[in-house]
């Protein structure tokens, strides 16, 4: 090879077949703190005290046991739904009758199962019955929520 400069050291060629001179290292071990064979670090979890990750944070269960009965139609409608219509005064005691978006009417007592989140007639009184539903809040406490179904009064001032 021919080249420009002067002090400039001539390229070698290698021959066919020769391997070049390459200083190869050695890889050394990773460097690993030394244990002893008696002595091996275990981690061991302790869940006690613990929420369960894979559980909900928030429960919202109802309180409903498992039914060997059906559900009667009343247990169907959301009590938003039914209407009461009437009061009756009976020698058992008084009877209301409620009535739901279609119109059709059922009769019932004190003790009845009424809505869907197992509500439960508790007075029925001249112009309205009362109805307790009774759930779980999201910290696991019974609560106790009641609602009344009320008369609708008779519009006043028809024809004149």
């Amino acid at each position: 090879m021919v080249s420009c400069g002067e002090g400039t050291a001539p390229i070698s060629v290698p021959q066919k077949g020769a391997r070049p001179a390459v200083e190869r290292k050695k890889p050394e071990p990773a460097k690993t703190e030394e244990v002893k064979e008696g002595e091996k670090e275990e981690y061991a979890y302790n869940a006690s005290g613990k929420p369960d990750p894979f559980k909900p944070f928030l429960q919202l269960s109802p309180l409903r046991e498992a039914r060997s009965l059906p559900l009667t139609p009343l247990q169907k409608y959301d009590i938003s739904q039914l209407k009461l219509v009437a009061v009756l005064s009976a020698p058992e005691g008084k009877i209301a009758l409620v009535e739901d978006a279609t119109g059709k009417g059922y009769f019932i007592q004190k003790g009845t199962w009424i809505g869907k989140n197992d509500g439960k007639v508790t007075k029925i009184l001249t112009d309205r019955v009362m109805i307790e539903e009774v759930f779980l809040d999201p910290l696991g406490q019974k609560k106790v929520n009641e609602i009344s179904l009320s008369l609708q009064k008779a519009e006043e001032g028809g024809e004149k």
